[in-house]
């Protein structure tokens, strides 16, 4: 007797099956990508500023960058939590005075507007040892970015 034996396989099916499949997670990808579904990135801010000690004095510097017409406002912090915070906005003050490069704002001006180029003389808040220095700057669009953080 002959028996005859079916030769066809599964393969080419579950091959077919396979093919449609990474076609359509491929696709559903790109999609994603090109349709801009894959969330909402933020792009960094760019300012600047620089800090050194003078004795027990931090003086920190602001520099402005491309992004200092978005700036809110710079919140500066020594050491850590227990330290006084200090913020400083940015422009001119609200009497439309502007302030100059040469002017020195210290921590009794926690309110105000520093222009690029000024410096923050925040007295009294260096120590002997290395002190920790963070600024970060608040934007107009509610983000904040780390803009120095440094030891003095």
């Amino acid at each position: 007797m002959n028996f005859r034996e079916n030769e066809d396989a599964v393969s080419p099916v579950i091959g077919v099956i396979l093919m449609v499949a990474i076609t359509v997670i491929l696709a559903a990808v790109i999609a994603a990508f090109a349709f801009g579904m894959t969330g909402s990135v933020q792009t960094t801010k760019t300012v600047a500023a620089t800090a050194t000690q003078q004795g027990d004095n931090i003086i920190v510097t602001y520099q402005g960058g491309a992004d200092a017409n978005a700036l809110n406002y710079l919140k500066i912090t020594v050491n850590d939590a227990a330290n006084p915070t200090y913020y400083f906005k940015s422009g001119k003050s609200g009497d439309g005075k502007a302030f100059t490069t040469s002017t020195t704002f210290t921590d009794n001006d926690k309110t105000a507007l520093v222009p690029i180029g000024a410096t923050i003389k925040l007295t009294g808040q260096g120590s002997p040892q290395r002190d920790h220095v963070v600024v970060v700057g608040h934007f107009m669009d509610g983000s904040e970015h780390v803009v120095l953080d440094t030891y003095v």
